[in-house]
């Protein structure tokens, strides 16, 4: 029966991927199609073939861990993850039937956590504690991103148009330098923080204070705390070097000062190769590539139309709408990368419920190919009806704007993506597209539209939640018979 129920729920978990591809394929392609840049069908085409693109880019699955680990292990159950599944996938039809652009992040999550409640009410009573049911601290991030996202993406694309419309070459040319520089140093931040996090987790820091809050008193954990800790100190300024080291060479100088616990039965090679693989994981030099990459393109594209050429409003409009095609791709693997995690982090949970995985860390390759395919061809398949409501009825978008849209959506996605945060991808692009709205004017912007999709966005978790919870006691029922 265990095997069953999770093959059952891995096909609802890439049945829910397929469906989150096409329910949001509007979110990589309304803006592309609305200036006619593509046709719908090239559009799709383009949009799903970069969302697997993210497969290749994005190595450390940072937010496929994050929604595994919205619930307490206690209440991880088969029932519990194929309840919230179902709740995720009716309430995705169901907004995507009415053209509402909402969330499948956050429906998933509520479905996930609205189900574990109801378990944890149902068998332990009600005196049980929220805390000990979910991680408040993931779901309190979560929930602050409903807003944030498209607030930053509002912003980024307000400064993008502002920044894009200069009428000074050389004056727009060297804020999009420092621009560039600015990211690169966040996105080295994030490496070099994750990184410090693997180092104190790969010394047993993290094992050694679960086991001291079972006794606290216990002088040998703390003894084995203060070595894990120092070691780690010593292990972080290794780590630093990683540009100029590499994760092999970082490996072994760490086994050779005695900085990893070897364990019964590993060798030192095991160890090192463990720990190399676990760094080139966090490695993120790839999207700060491409990001290097777009930035130069988009800098020689303004100098060749500018001054190698005569610019004219058509050679102009023409440039922007080439622009558009990369900047439409950007996002698309934004898209792929962010929302297929979320799905790789249900699968892999279900896999240690059932018993076939003993640490969501030990993912098999199998799964993030399966997501990654599953949501491309779902943004294949298309999502006609809320095209219309991203691309024309919140703000009328021009090339020039759909590229400060686009840019800006795919730029909040890397980033958040990197901070481990499930943010929607609805919710950034809605941002991304008022900002360049309101770069013309205020009432550039059909509010009313937009308060509309604000309410969507702040009752699907809660509505996600509880209808989780209804079908919780369903299949309760449905199996008691």
């Amino acid at each position: 029966m265990s095997i069953t129920l999770v093959v059952v729920i891995i096909v609802l978990a890439l049945v829910f991927d397929f469906i989150n591809g096409f329910h949001d394929a509007a979110n990589s392609i309304a803006t592309v199609v609305s200036t006619k840049v593509l046709t719908p069908f090239q559009a799709v085409v383009w949009a799903a073939f970069f969302n697997f693109i993210a497969f290749f880019i994005f190595s450390d699955h940072a937010v496929a861990n994050t929604v595994a680990k919205t619930v307490k292990e206690d209440w991880i159950t088969l029932p519990v993850i194929l309840s919230g599944l179902l709740a995720a996938i009716f309430w995705n039809l169901l907004t995507w039937w009415y053209g509402i652009p909402s969330s499948s992040s956050h429906t998933l999550i509520g479905g996930f956590s609205g189900a574990a409640i109801a378990h944890a009410y149902y068998t332990g009573g009600f005196g049980i504690g929220m805390g000990s049911i979910i991680d408040s601290e993931k779901i309190v991030k979560t929930v602050i991103f409903i807003f944030l996202a498209p607030l930053i993406g509002m912003l980024v694309s307000m400064f993008i148009t502002l920044v894009t419309i200069k009428r000074n070459l050389w004056y727009r040319l060297g804020i999009i330098a420092i621009s560039l520089v600015a990211t690169v140093y966040i996105f080295d931040y994030f490496e070099n923080e994750k990184m410090q996090k693997e180092v104190e987790s790969f010394v047993g820091i993290k094992d050694i204070k679960k086991e001291l809050e079972a006794s606290p008193d216990d002088a040998t954990l703390k003894f084995k705390l203060e070595k894990a800790t120092e070691n780690a100190a010593l292990l972080n300024p290794l780590v630093a070097n990683y540009d100029q080291w590499g994760a092999t060479r970082i490996a072994n100088e760490a086994i050779a000062k005695n900085l990893l616990p070897i364990k019964e039965g590993e060798t030192a090679a095991e160890i090192a190769t463990k720990f190399s693989k676990k760094l080139e994981d966090k490695d993120n030099s790839i999207i700060v590539y491409c990001i290097l990459l777009a930035g130069f393109i988009f800098i020689a594209s303004y100098i060749y139309v500018e001054k190698i050429k005569k610019p004219t409003a058509a050679r102009l409009a023409n440039m922007f709408k080439k622009l558009q095609l990369l900047s439409s791709a950007a996002f698309s693997v934004g898209h792929g990368g962010n929302d297929a995690q979320k799905v790789m982090g249900i699968i892999a949970i279900t896999l240690v419920a059932g018993g076939q995985l003993d640490d969501i860390k030990h993912m098999p390759s199998w799964i993030p190919i399966a997501c990654y395919t599953a949501i491309g061809l779902g943004t294949l398949s298309g999502g006609w009806k809320i095209v219309k409501t991203m691309g024309t009825k919140i703000t009328k978008v021009t090339p020039l704007e759909g590229v400060s849209a686009e840019t800006a959506g795919a730029l909040t996605l890397f980033v958040t993506e990197q901070m481990g945060i499930p943010v929607s991808t609805t919710h950034t692009i809605t941002g991304s597209i008022i900002g360049v709205g309101a770069t013309k004017r205020v009432s550039a912007v059909r509010w009313g539209v937009t308060r509309s999709l604000l309410m969507a966005w702040i009752i699907t978790i809660p509505i996600s939640a509880i209808l989780a919870g209804i079908f919780y006691f369903t299949i309760g029922l449905l199996v008691s018979k």
